[in-house]
């Protein structure tokens, strides 16, 4: 009964984990190299998963765990794809190329913030840091992006 109970408690952790750690790694290294760094960050998880539960804070600890591996696996920029205008009409074809000329806590930020609405506290949760990193973060990589884009403020 032990072991049963040990899956049933990893087993929920993933289900609340691995979409939110999935997409920090795919935002930070790419579509294909976040996700093989979230499946080897969890099976790191699974074969220490006794110290894993019990930390503070497990999904930071496996989104460093993560960054390792997609290390490994890639040392260029991460390559988004092409958005096909014809299909995607509401997208900037640009976004692709100007996302990947952001740093990785810039992209991060901004795909996680405004990409997928998490809020600045989750993402400071799961990056380890600040809010106030989180949205100096941002604010650099949206910069950056509207630069890029040629977006015009009115501020």
């Amino acid at each position: 009964m032990r072991q049963e109970s040990v899956h049933n408690d990893f087993t929920a952790f993933v289900r609340v984990a691995e979409p939110k750690l999935s997409y920090a790694l795919a935002a930070a290294y790419g579509g294909q190299v976040g996700k093989d760094a979230t499946a080897d960050a969890l099976a790191y998880a699974w074969e220490h998963w006794e110290q894993i539960k019990e930390m503070d804070n497990p999904s930071g600890y496996l989104y460093r765990v993560g960054q390792t591996c997609a290390r490994k696996y890639n040392r260029r920029p991460p390559l988004f794809p092409q958005v096909a205008v014809s299909e995607l009409p509401h997208i900037e074809p640009g976004l692709p190329a100007a996302l990947e000329s952001l740093s990785e806590q810039q992209r991060v930020a901004v795909v996680l913030l405004h990409g997928m609405q998490w809020s600045e506290r989750e993402v400071a949760d799961l990056l380890e840091v600040d809010r106030s990193t989180v949205r100096r973060h941002r604010d650099r990589g949206l910069d950056k992006l509207r630069q890029a884009l040629e977006v015009e403020t009115n501020a």
